[in-house]
């Protein structure tokens, strides 16, 4: 197996790029291709290694593109004319089969772009999407789409249920997993006529497509535990991702600096340590790892713009355990044996 990092995409390229492939390497199989400009690349796992790359592991590869997508970039003229940049040299090296998997942490746009121009939507899926894990009680929630399509058919939202439920049963092993529509309420008649639609659609034809579908979810019933997955367009999941994220930095600094107010508050947390790191490691979305886009003929998966090293590492574990587990594969047999389309 050869993963495709995209070396020079995202806010923190290279370093937290490179030194999140430096950490897992070492706890994965597969090789990792890094895709940007090569003097760059050796100088830094230089510099943070102090080898050279072919000793610091012989499954540490190199592709050479000379130019970057850049995130002011328009993405679909970006794609067409930045031929040599490190996303476009990674797609075409996935659609050749030169590597399993494609991560890049760049231009959202750019990257939907190209999964869908130049590696392929799967045939009878309207529209790819992207599906964020986000930590829930005792398990974990996948939101569907997060960010990809900000107007959506109710086509598209029965598609993204139906990718959700292959995708959770193939990758987590969850055989009927729970899936929801996020609305205002949980009744029927809520909503605004794409959910109201999508609502009827979906309780129409989830027996045929092997769908348990559960009825409206309200935001605050997310985490619950009892859903495992939410679908919704890409406006509102990106705004209700990012909501959560910027509750869970809230609720995490609010109690550092709660239990380091003075110094009974500090004696008082140290029993209380071990509780609290796990409640800090629940809440830590990093590691989850990125957003897969479901829907494409090939494994694609976006790290959030901002990703740290620690994010890059996760998001590389997981992209392994979703080319073993052979979900892009029975997505493509699922769809063409239904043929449910716009």
């Amino acid at each position: 197996m050869n993963i495709l990092l995209d070396a020079m995409g995202g806010d923190n390229a290279p370093d937290a790029n490179i030194k999140g492939a430096l950490k897992a390497i070492n706890q994965i199989q597969a090789d990792i291709t890094l895709i940007g400009k090569e003097e760059v690349i050796r100088q830094k796992i230089k510099e943070f290694t102090g080898k050279e790359m072919e000793e610091v592991s012989p499954r540490f590869k190199i592709k050479n593109a000379t130019e970057t997508i850049e995130m002011e970039d328009q993405p679909t003229m970006a794609i067409k004319h930045k031929k040599d940049s490190s996303m476009v040299v990674g797609f075409k090296m996935l659609k050749e089969g030169e590597g399993d998997v494609f991560i890049s942490a760049g231009n959202s746009g750019a990257l939907l772009a190209g999964a869908t121009l130049l590696v392929g939507r799967i045939k009878g899926i309207d529209r790819p999407a992207l599906a964020g894990i986000l930590p829930a009680y005792k398990s974990q929630l996948l939101l569907i789409d997060s960010g990809s399509n900000t107007n959506c058919k109710p086509i598209n939202l029965l598609q993204f249920a139906q990718m959700s439920t292959i995708y959770l049963r193939n990758t987590f092993g969850i055989e009927h997993p729970a899936i929801g529509l996020l609305n205002i309420g949980t009744e029927e008649t809520k909503g605004n006529e794409l959910v109201k639609e999508s609502y009827q659609l979906l309780k129409e034809k989830s027996k045929e497509l092997d769908i348990n579908f559960v009825g409206n979810v309200e935001g605050r019933d997310a985490f619950s535990g009892k859903i495992d997955a939410i679908v919704t367009d890409g406006f509102t999941g990106n705004v209700f991702l990012k909501a959560v994220e910027g509750l869970g930095k809230f609720v995490k600094r609010t109690l550092s600096e709660s239990l380091t107010q003075n110094l009974l508050s500090k004696i008082a947390a140290v029993p209380c340590l071990p509780a609290i790191n796990r409640f800090k490691k629940t809440m830590d979305y990093k590691s989850y790892g990125g957003a897969l886009f479901l829907g494409v003929k090939k494994p694609v998966v976006k790290a959030h713009g901002s990703s740290d090293e620690k994010l890059f590492e996760y998001t590389i574990l997981q992209a392994e355990k979703f080319v073993e587990n052979k979900a892009v594969d029975k997505m493509i047999e699922a769809f063409t044996d239904t043929n449910v389309n716009g």
